[in-house]
């Protein structure tokens, strides 16, 4: 199997590929940029172990990354543990993906990583979101050429800013209240997080569409768009997989044969 592995800044997804592209196994942990190589390399074995694998079945491996305080730990604990050298998806790496933006090396291995597997899976154009620490928006016309985005600040660091600057606000979850009207601070606090998020893709989508004079095929991934999407009245596609799709694909692109 491939283990695939994106570094996110709140969380690192990890993944585990068949030879057919097929997905085994999907978790996700919190980014610890503290955390030992050791320690990386435990917790990669614990959940290979809870999804009944071992370490003899992973024959390979790649890397996204976009905390480079981590990638160097995650990479020398992916070594210990199977004796593969990673590959890392970045720079000199093949992706297949026509990126017109002013400096495509500014472009996040993880935004690159999600346009090549939704080129692959969806009818283009497309618009991408990705939710996380900062929420990004993708755009690839109808040629498959990369043209840029949005990036927005994440759900969760916009409410913990809230909470950091007010005095009487509590932390939250982002469970969906009953109503959108809520009837108490808790709620209230949900409702705006959720919501505005919701109406902000809604809008970004439309705005984007009335840019390129045509209708997009839109993807969400990250663990927020999982109850941000649904909130939605665009009709956005959630695929959680995306990450791992795309690095699967970059892996076949320039695996040496």
């Amino acid at each position: 199997m491939l283990l695939a592995v994106d570094i996110g800044n709140t969380n690192i997804v990890f993944g585990c590929v068949d030879d057919q592209d097929k997905i085994l196994v999907f978790e996700r942990i919190s980014t610890n940029q503290s955390a030992t190589a050791a320690e990386y390399a435990v917790l990669i074995k614990n959940l290979l172990e809870m999804n009944d694998f071992n370490t003899t079945d992973i024959h390979d491996a790649i890397m996204s990354s976009v905390v480079p305080s981590v990638t160097s730990t995650v990479k020398y604990a992916i070594k210990k543990l199977f004796n593969v050298e990673p590959m890392i998806a970045g720079p000199g790496v093949k992706t297949g993906l026509n990126i017109l933006i002013d400096n495509p090396k500014q472009l996040g291995s993880d935004q690159a990583v999600d346009a090549v597997a939704a080129i692959n899976s969806y009818p283009v154009p497309l618009i991408i979101i990705d939710m996380g620490t900062a929420s990004t928006v993708s755009v690839v016309d109808s040629s498959k050429n990369y043209l840029g985005g949005l990036i927005m600040t994440g759900m969760g660091v916009a409410t913990d800013a809230l909470i950091q600057r007010t005095a009487q606000l509590p932390k939250i979850d982002f469970e969906l209240p009953p109503s959108i009207i809520g009837t108490n601070t808790i709620d209230c606090m949900k409702n705006g997080a959720l919501y505005s998020n919701a109406c902000a893709l809604d809008g970004i989508i439309e705005r984007i569409e009335e840019q390129l004079g045509e209708k997009c095929t839109a993807v969400a991934t990250g663990g927020p768009a999982e109850v941000v999407v649904p909130l939605c009245k665009r009709d956005i596609i959630l695929d959680k997989d995306l990450l791992i799709k795309g690095l699967a694909i970059i892996y076949r692109k320039n695996k040496k044969k």
